[in-house]
């Protein structure tokens, strides 16, 4: 059984920092890519950042870039989302989200492709 199981979300204001962990059942290097999305309410679920296991190739949107930070701790199983100078407009919930299969560079970070999803972590950022 394949779980991901996300934390570390929370309240925050605009500026501050939080970091997100997602915890893997299974071995991260096992997926083709792993990454995070957000999906704040009336918006569709966007990419934030994704890594490939098999190119270290990394993905950021370009809302985020510069200002997040993703990582991975392969003897953990666990991949990290640092995200610094939030904005209220990063307020959302926060999903981890792998896929085993193989992803296209230009779908790295497009959530249809992903097909294991964890339960999501609440993120808002606000005075």
């Amino acid at each position: 059984q394949l779980q991901l199981v996300e934390s570390g979300g929370g309240l925050v204001q605009p500026g501050g920092s939080l970091r997100l962990s997602c915890a893997s059942s299974r071995r991260t290097l096992d997926y083709s890519a792993i990454g995070w999305f957000r999906q704040a309410p009336g918006k569709e679920r966007e990419g934030v950042s994704c890594i490939s296991s098999w190119d270290e190739r990394i993905f950021y949107a370009a809302s985020v870039k510069g200002r997040f930070t993703i990582s991975r701790d392969n003897a953990k199983n666990t991949v990290y989302l640092q995200m610094n100078d939030l904005k209220p407009e990063d307020t959302a919930v926060y999903y981890c989200a792998a896929d085993l299969a193989t992803i296209s560079i230009q779908s790295m970070c497009v959530a249809y492709e992903y097909d294991y999803w964890g339960q999501g972590t609440q993120v808002t950022v606000s005075s």
